[in-house]
């Protein structure tokens, strides 16, 4: 058995998908999560695909009490995977106090903490949602940050220069930051996936409830961007090929395998849909339909940003190589799957 690492946010979506390909590279995991965005039957579902059930504690990470009890139950952590943060862009236009909460605190503390419990290093769950709308596209490493459009965007800067201050002042540890583009799809067992509490922030749980009839129809919020089809483009990034980018990013700090204190990589496929492509794309791939109208724009989207995903592919070693066309129809299978259990 390799290290301990932490894994925060663990029942959630990318947190689920990462337990396991961690457990499947031999780790030891222990997951906290305060189950706001989840459900701790998640657990069993990555006992299914692995056969081996992660250690589980229902905590939030804005508590420090109950995060310090945590890491001196567990002792040995070496590593921390740091996903747990409210995620819904439009969501945090109107409940900005609750993100910035949820989203600093929580590191804050974890960060306080590494040093005390001897914790080597942490990779962070960022999002490409730093650069804003970029000048240019793909978008590398090196764009500029540039103003954040939404609450939500505005506290991954912040935790990111929290992280490089942190870093700067001296602390031993290391940290890896992953700036991710848009993760969809399920793992292809359908034991884990996407289902977010209440009404889905994300389009593709949104899309797949419409699909099966959950949900009279999908907005597609703006068809007016200067975009080829007037919709919102975005890379999608299958959630099994993000997950496994955390495994390498975990393995390069507790293997030191760079001098780096900090470093910072875009998680992406390179290619960009636009909303209504994506759509089409569903569809061809399932043979079913969704409902859709046009709406208005949502505040807080960006236009378009895809990634240039080549430093994480030359320095990682690590490749998106999941088609768009299988990655819908995990999404399809999770949900059949789910309407099976009688849960959605």
């Amino acid at each position: 058995m390799k290290e301990k690492i932490l894994v925060t946010g663990g029942a959630g979506y990318i947190g689920s998908h990462t337990t396991v390909e961690l457990q499947n590279a031999g780790y030891e995991v222990v997951i906290v999560d305060n189950l706001s965005n989840s459900n701790a039957n998640v657990i069993d579902g990555i006992e299914k695909i692995t056969g081996i059930r992660p250690a589980f504690e229902q905590a939030d990470c804005i508590d420090l009490e109950a995060m310090k009890r945590i890491f001196d139950t567990y002792s040995g952590i070496k590593g921390i995977i740091h996903f747990a943060a409210s995620k819904a862009v439009g969501e945090s236009v109107y409940k900005p106090l609750l993100y910035y909460r949820n989203n600093l605190v929580s590191l804050i503390n974890l960060l306080e903490l590494m040093p005390v419990y001897n914790v080597e290093g942490i990779v962070f769950s960022s999002s490409c949602t730093v650069y804003g709308q970029p000048e240019i596209l793909p978008v590398t490493e090196s764009a500029p940050i540039q103003p954040a459009l939404s609450p939500y965007g505005n506290s991954k800067q912040i935790n990111e220069e929290i992280i490089r201050d942190t870093i700067h002042s001296g602390v031993s540890c290391k940290s890896i930051i992953l700036r991710y583009f848009n993760p969809i799809g399920a793992h292809p067992s359908a034991e884990i996936g996407e289902l977010p509490n209440g009404v889905p922030q994300n389009l593709i749980p949104f899309l797949t409830q419409t699909a099966i009839g959950i949900r009279k129809e999908l907005s597609v919020f703006g068809n007016d961007y200067n975009t080829p089809d007037g919709s919102c483009i975005r890379d999608y990034i299958n959630v099994i090929d993000l997950s496994r980018a955390h495994v390498v990013a975990i393995e390069r700090i507790l293997e030191n395998k760079s001098n780096a204190q900090l470093e910072y990589f875009n998680l992406g496929t390179g290619n960009g849909l636009s909303v209504l492509e994506l759509i089409n794309a569903f569809e061809k791939a399932t043979q079913v339909k969704v409902p859709y109208k046009i709406v208005g724009r949502r505040e807080g989207d960006i236009e378009q940003i895809w990634a240039n995903p080549g430093y994480a592919n030359e320095v990682l070693g690590w490749k998106a190589v999941e088609s768009i066309e299988d990655t819908l129809r995990s999404s399809w299978k999770w949900q059949l799957k789910l309407r099976e259990k009688g849960i959605m």
